[in-house]
């Protein structure tokens, strides 16, 4: 695999209007429901050399959860769920960054959750590295992960009438992340 590129090298910080860390599951067996949340922040630290070498942190606002249905979240910020009130924020720490294909990386760490932390593997696509309008070096990142919410405590659930449940206990991460090296 290739060393990450000098230039690279440094501090990123995620872009939140142009970032998206949002969530797919299923809903009564039938249909999907998505969300995402509107507080983010990111930080990408760029080490020169192999990748394994950098680092990323991801705090979420759990209580910015937003599905488009504002009882739904409200739901989610409750006990039966996020519980914001105790649990406010949802943080991932990398502990290790490899380079799978190029432009294609497996980034693993702790994602924490209602104060459980569970070992995740993320793979992210590299979408690539521009000067935006403003002159600013921005890089683009996407991936998904599929986990079992119930490893983090949020075991809420009705049992439908026809067989299932109501909310599936499979969650669809979704990453769309736009993120901006800090310059002099």
């Amino acid at each position: 695999m290739t060393d990450l590129d000098e230039s690279l090298s440094g501090d990123w910080v995620f872009d939140p209007s142009h970032t998206r860390i949002g969530f797919s599951a299923r809903h009564a067996m039938v249909t999907k429901v998505r969300g995402a949340f509107n507080d983010v922040d990111g930080r990408i630290h760029v080490e020169p050399g192999p990748p394994s070498k950098s680092s990323v942190v991801v705090t979420v606002k759990a209580a910015s959860v937003d599905t488009r249905n504002a009882q739904r979240d409200e739901h989610l910020r409750s006990p039966d769920f996020f519980d914001v009130e105790r649990f406010p924020d949802i943080v991932f720490r990398s502990t290790t960054i490899d380079e799978v294909e190029d432009n294609a990386y497996m980034v693993v760490g702790d994602l924490t959750i209602r104060d459980v932390t569970k070992q995740v593997a993320i793979p992210l696509e590299a979408t690539g590295v521009h000067r935006d309008a403003d002159g600013r070096l921005r890089a683009g990142f996407e991936g998904t992960r599929r986990v079992n919410r119930r490893d983090w405590g949020l075991e809420w659930q009705v049992a439908l009438d026809t067989g299932g449940v109501l909310v599936s206990e499979k969650i669809n991460l979704e990453f769309e992340i736009s993120a901006v090296k800090v310059e002099d």
